[in-house]
């Protein structure tokens, strides 16, 4: 599978290669674009202040010329947290995306958006300050009235990055759990 893998709003710290790794390892092509130009940040509101200031249409730009030559393979698309928004928004847009993989985040959903049974898989921390449980009911709705094919899978206790080794949220049971479900969802591709 041909996957495009997109980085937190910490930007594209180790946590990214190593899945990116872990991905290919299981026999997929994987892109981790740097939409951030090699900046990182050690905290979420450092990451987000950076985020604002770039703008959402700039990043979502970097996004598409990131993923532009690579789409006619028809992509996987992925990402954590701010990186899976940025993913769900690329996914819903390309005629030819393969499926969806959500780490930790989602976006809005244009009234707009079809798709024709794309499979979509979400993991999420649960609670999660990010990813509200009223927010995701709603999410998954508008996802299924929008033709998709939606996995939601819940992490009881986790924080919001837990798939992160070197942040405060990692969970090793939650990742591995994450890991071991996503890589077979990629495999039904």
């Amino acid at each position: 599978m041909n996957i495009m893998l997109f980085h937190s709003t910490y930007g594209l710290r180790p946590a990214v290669h190593r899945a990116a790794a872990g991905l290919r390892a299981a026999g997929h092509e994987v892109w981790t674009p740097d939409l951030f130009d090699g900046r990182t940040f050690d905290t979420v509101e450092e990451g987000m202040a950076f985020n604002e200031e770039l703008g959402k249409e700039e990043l979502l730009k970097r996004a598409v010329l990131a993923a532009a030559s690579y789409s006619e393979r028809g992509l996987v698309y992925a990402g954590f947290s701010l990186g899976a928004a940025t993913a769900q928004t690329l996914a819903l847009g390309d005629a030819k995306a393969r499926g969806l993989l959500l780490l930790h985040g989602t976006s809005d959903i244009a009234a707009t958006a079809s798709v024709d049974n794309l499979p979509v898989q979400l993991h999420v921390a649960e609670p999660d300050a990010f990813e509200t449980d009223d927010w995701l009911s709603a999410w998954y709705l508008q996802m299924r009235k929008a033709g998709a094919d939606v996995e939601v899978y819940r992490y009881p206790g986790a924080g919001h990055l837990y798939t992160d080794f070197d942040l405060p949220d990692f969970d090793e049971e939650a990742a591995e759990a994450t890991w071991r479900v996503a890589l077979g969802f990629l495999d039904t591709l």
